[in-house]
């Protein structure tokens, strides 16, 4: 790779020289609100590539840039997306397990809250809690 960038910096240079050479004549440069100097036509070329190359680059990595924001933007408005769709069938679920009845009501009904109302009662009227042999 260093090679190929090294022929490519010798064959630029050697293109330069040839321009500058080729042509010699010296021509005046007016600027619109300002005169430069008389120079080498080949030199003005040079320059005038060197600037066109340099602010094509500055371009282009700020377009690159942009594009790259606009790219990064819609994979999150994507990925905010999928993450909104799967919070909503989360709050689904919860909400159909909130609803289900619990595992005593199940089995014993909605009898539970009747017999913790009866055992309060019990233990109230007795004062005193005994211990009750199982069969």
């Amino acid at each position: 790779m260093r090679f190929l960038l090294f022929v490519l910096l010798f064959l630029s240079f050697v293109y330069s020289l040839g321009l500058v050479l080729a042509n010699n004549t010296e021509v005046g440069v007016n600027l619109l609100f300002s005169q430069a100097p008389t120079m080498n036509l080949g030199l003005l070329l040079i320059l005038c590539l060197m600037l066109g190359i340099v602010i094509g680059i500055l371009l282009s990595l700020l377009i690159f840039r942009v594009l790259q924001n606009r790219w990064e933007i819609s994979r999150l408005n994507k990925a905010n997306t999928h993450l909104k769709e799967q919070l909503t069938q989360a709050n689904a679920v919860i909400d159909r397990q909130a609803s289900a009845p619990t595992v005593d009501e199940a089995v014993y009904g909605a009898r539970t809250t009747n017999v913790q109302g009866a055992a309060e009662t019990d233990l109230n009227a007795g004062g005193t809690l005994s211990k009750r042999k199982r069969d």
